[in-house]
């Protein structure tokens, strides 16, 4: 597959050249004309091309014939020069479905560009590594006619909350814009979210492309074809391939001439619909003006002065897991593939060891070792006072779940059908359970003889410690996407309580598997925790509230709820209580703190716009907190 193309004036400009080398006659003469030749290609031209969304593969079951009817009704139009395609490429970012997208894709005989969606990244066997593998990348920067397209992922990357470019996508896109700043040509921007709060920094990739002649942008994401303006952006979101209720799919051929990009809708092997929305393009001359637009508000932050960041540093790359504290160490993992370390006193660097591949797995530490999974398919085992490797267990694929350590054994779920205990002296296998549907995103828990998980294959497991044979497992009997895989199982008292994406909050006997009860009353998401006397047990609802849960009792009892106020909420992120004070992270970056004895929000701070993860409880009242977005930060709060 061909990456980059050329202008399309190029091989005007090739051929002028090489007379220009043999006469300077001629020369003085295309001195003249090659204004007015740049003239002709950029305005008496037209530039045409497919502009691809939503593709869908994988589910529904006509999604990869709509594909392949596409790309051959695409091949049969001389007047498309290339192909854009807007994310959610597949519907589950598994491995198999990105490499059936990719083997359709490559019957094109046109230049073609790609970038994931939110389906690409969010329930990522790989957690995204794969994509770029299959691909070649997540992102591009292309120039045809006058024009640049530019294009980049959106997320959410691995953990359910609203879109976030990723932090190396920021940085790339800086780059890439300041250079193409500098040539003052005309520059189009592509992303699988449009570009509003439902894409959680939004407002960074808005102020980044004005700062160049930024002439219009592209989206999908909402299935429909839909005009938009985004901050006096002039913007299209494109339709989705699929068929849909119809018996054909579809996708928009876009048209670029005299300055005007108009879109049609194309029916796939059959006719293309009347223009149904056109683009002036033209120097917009945007200028930052503080305040001309909604920015997320940091004004909480003055409400409760009493919280205060001993110190915020921010990372090069997102942050997709949790932060851990062992004596005066603070230890977290980034998408760049690097676990760090960190003086909990100051937050200096103490030291640094990369992977290959992403890391969205949350460290755990006992004594001096300290064990985190990669996307690069490796268990690792560092010294946690050198960040020194120790051993290495290499698996068939990669691993996004996070390890539990047991005594001497390591328990970690992968992307591969498997569960494994390993020695944590050496690494080496104990024991492997093969039989797990789906691939292991979150981290286990364990009592005296049981280890138990969840899965992206509608299933919880529950394996004997000592020999990983399977004791039970239990379903919802949902699709996959309300399987119990993203919460962080609670267990108390003999029993384990998972709130699942169906909105249900169910409590399951640990001995047998049989449900004790059920209820969809709170509507939460995945999100919950447990107290710290073991007596209730948290859920986080998707709206406004916290809900505090009896443990005992054969059936579900609600002791007390606290109205927070923190708006829509889906973010996996665990509850945590420490000293009566529940903390609540957010897909905001808000972190509620509630006083059990009162009921009571007692203060919030915002840390970020992206999701916070799991927040790490200190000594004294102190703790840690990660954001998605790549922030460290530790707090100090009355």
């Amino acid at each position: 597959m061909e990456r980059i193309a050329q202008p399309v004036e190029r091989e005007y400009f090739i051929k002028i050249k090489m007379l220009m080398n043999k006469s300077t006659a001629v020369c003085r003469l295309l001195t003249v004309l090659i204004p007015f030749v740049s003239c002709l290609t950029s305005v008496g031209q037209a530039l045409t091309f497919a502009f691809v969304s939503d593709t869908h593969i994988g589910a529904p079951a006509t999604a990869a014939e709509d594909l392949q009817r596409t790309v051959d009704d695409i091949n049969a139009m001389p007047e498309v020069s290339f192909v854009v395609i807007t994310g959610d490429i597949t519907d589950y970012g598994s491995d198999e479905e990105l490499r059936e997208a990719k083997r359709i894709f490559d019957q094109l005989n046109k230049k073609w560009y790609i970038i994931p969606g939110n389906h690409d990244t969010k329930w990522s066997e790989s957690g995204g590594n794969s994509f770029r593998k299959v691909f070649g990348d997540e992102r591009f920067a292309f120039q045809a006619g006058e024009y640049w397209f530019v294009g980049c992922g959106s997320g959410p990357n691995m953990r359910m909350a609203p879109g976030l470019v990723s932090r190396e996508d920021i940085l790339w896109l800086d780059s890439t814009v300041t250079q193409i700043k500098a040539t003052g040509q005309p520059l189009i921007f592509l992303n699988h979210y449009p570009l509003d709060a439902g894409l959680a920094n939004w407002y960074l990739i808005i102020d980044k492309i004005k700062q160049a002649n930024v002439q219009a942008a592209l989206c999908g994401h909402g299935h429909r074809s839909r005009a938009m303006n985004v901050e006096g952006i002039p913007a299209a979101m494109g339709r989705s391939n699929l068929r849909a209720k119809d018996s054909i799919g579809g996708y928009n051929l876009v048209t670029i001439e005299n300055d005007t990009m108009s879109f049609a809708e194309r029916i796939t092997g059959s006719h293309t619909k009347p223009v149904w929305h056109t683009i002036e393009l033209k120097n917009h001359h945007f200028r930052l003006e503080t305040n001309a637009h909604p920015r997320p508000s940091y004004q909480v932050n003055t409400q409760y002065p009493n919280v205060k960041e001993a110190w915020l540093l921010q990372d090069s790359s997102d942050i997709g897991a949790g932060i851990v504290e062992v004596k005066g160490l603070s230890i977290y993992a980034n998408t760049k593939g690097q676990v760090v370390a960190l003086s909990t006193d100051k937050g200096q660097v103490q030291w640094r060891f990369a992977t290959g591949g992403k890391i969205y797995s949350t460290p755990a530490v006992q004594g001096n070792k300290v064990v985190v999974a990669s996307t690069d398919g490796s268990i690792y085992c560092l010294d946690k006072r050198t960040g020194k490797p120790l051993w290495q267990f290499k698996t068939d694929k990669a691993i996004v779940a996070s390890p539990l350590i047991r005594g001497k054994t390591v328990f970690i779920g992968s992307s591969e059908g498997k569960f494994r205990a390993l020695s944590l002296a050496d690494g080496k296998l104990q024991w492997e359970y093969n039989q797990v549907a789906g691939f292991v995103e979150s981290v286990p828990v364990a009592d005296k003889e049981k280890v138990f998980f969840g899965s992206w294959g509608s299933h919880f497991y529950a394996l004997d410690q000592k020999t990983g044979q399977l004791a039970w497992k239990w379903t919802n009997g949902k699709s996959r996407n309300y399987s119990p895989a993203a919460c962080v199982p609670v267990l108390v008292d003999g029993r384990i309580y998972l709130q699942t994406p169906d909105r249900t909050v169910t409590a399951i006997d640990a001995a047998s598997g049989r449900e004790i009860w059920k209820s969809n009353k709170h509507k939460g998401f995945e999100s919950m925790g447990v107290s710290e006397d073991r007596s209730l047990i948290y859920v986080k609802c998707m709206n406004d509230s916290l809900w505090a849960i009896s443990t005992k009792g054969a059936v579900m009892q609600d002791p007390w709820f606290v109205n927070c106020g923190f708006g829509y909420e889906i973010s996996p992120s665990p509850v945590v209580e420490k000293d009566q004070l529940v903390f609540i992270p957010t897909d905001e970056g808000i972190l509620y703190a509630v006083d059990r004895r009162n009921k009571q929000v007692v203060w919030a701070h915002k840390f970020s716009n992206a999701m916070l993860n799991r927040v790490q409880p200190l000594k004294g009242n102190h703790l840690l907190v990660t954001t998605m977005d790549g922030k460290v930060a530790r707090v100090s709060y009355e």
